[in-house]
């Protein structure tokens, strides 16, 4: 187990403590340099960061951020119920509530699609081949 080292912050000069648990985080995570900023700083420089970048980023919640995804409405091709999908639905293909979608128990050897063939699904899919294994 390592020391608690005081280092000396690059930005702003103040001294800070880079603790031994720290210091096992950074090796477990493959990191080899000690940290050049103090606490504050970093955090200053990170906020500065994904101000600059449009937003995509972690942000302090621990999220991700990232834009609404556009949800388009839709009728059940199984149930008929009201819905609203992540892709623009296409007459010639079904589209399935949230409910209907999720994959039952399956039968056979099918690995994709369940009971409702290869083609078609909620969130896009792929064409054909529906008894490709993953």
């Amino acid at each position: 187990m390592s020391a608690d080292k005081t280092l000396t912050c690059r930005d702003c000069g103040t001294s800070f403590v880079f603790t031994a648990s720290e210091q096992d985080f950074f090796l477990e995570k493959g990191f080899t340099n000690e940290p050049g900023r103090c606490p504050d700083c970093r955090a200053a420089s990170k906020a500065r960061r994904n101000a600059s970048s449009g937003g995509f980023g972690y942000s302090n919640s621990g999220g991700y951020d990232r834009p609404q995804r556009q949800m388009y409405p839709a009728v059940c091709s199984s149930c008929g119920k009201a819905t609203e999908v992540p892709f623009e639905p296409r007459l010639d293909k079904p589209v399935y509530c949230r409910d209907c979608y999720t994959p039952r128990e399956r039968t056979g050897g099918s690995s994709y699609g369940g009971s409702r063939g290869g083609s078609s699904s909620y969130g896009g899919g792929r064409s054909g081949g529906g008894n490709r294994r993953y």
